[in-house]
C-alpha cells in the first residue's frame, strides 16, 4: 500500500476573483508539487481542488495523511457530507449545497483509499503546509 503525506491549500485574490490551488504530495518518499487555478472561483472551490488534485494523483489503495488549514474541507467531510448525501446533496436547511459538483468528486475521489484528514492553521510556519501556500498563490497569479 504506496505511503502518502500530502499538503494542500487553496487562495483566492476577491472572493469570488482570480484562485489558486497548490500540492506537496510525497508518495514512497518522492515529493511532487502541483499547483493550477481560475481566472473567477472562490476561496472553497480552490481549497476542495487542492485535495481533490493531490488524491486523484494517487495510485490506487494508498494510505494517506492529508494536511489542510481549510476548516471547510474538514468539516464538509466529517460533519456534513454524510447529511447531504440522505438529503440528495442538500443541506438540512433544504438548500442546494454549494460546490456540489467539487463534493461529489471529492466523495468519488477518496474512495479506495485509506485517509487520515488533519487540520493545522495556516501561516504559522508548518512547512508543508507553508509551501503549499506558496504554490496555490502561484496558480492565482497565473489568473490575475
Amino acid at each position: 500500500m504506496p505511503q502518502v503525506v500530502a499538503y494542500t491549500d487553496g487562495a483566492c485574490k476577491g472572493n469570488p476573483g482570480p484562485g489558486g490551488w497548490g500540492v506537496v504530495l510525497t508518495v514512497d518518499g518522492v515529493t511532487t508539487e502541483h499547483h493550477g487555478g481560475e481566472k473567477l472561483t472562490t476561496n472553497n472551490r480552490m481549497e476542495l481542488l487542492g485535495a481533490i488534485t493531490a488524491i486523484e494523483a494517487l495510485p490506487a489503495g494508498s494510505q494517506v495523511k492529508l494536511t489542510t488549514d481549510s476548516q471547510y474541507v474538514i468539516k464538509g467531510l466529517n460533519e456534513w457530507m454524510a447529511g447531504w448525501k440522505k438529503r440528495g446533496w442538500r443541506t438540512a436547511s433544504k438548500e442546494p449545497v454549494k460546490n456540489v459538483d467539487l463534493w461529489k468528486r471529492l466523495d468519488a475521489a477518496i474512495a479506495g483509499h485509506s485517509i487520515e484528514w488533519l487540520w493545522v492553521r495556516g501561516h504559522t510556519g508548518d512547512p508543508g503546509n507553508e509551501r503549499a501556500d506558496q504554490l496555490a498563490n502561484l496558480g492565482c497569479a497565473e489568473f490575475q
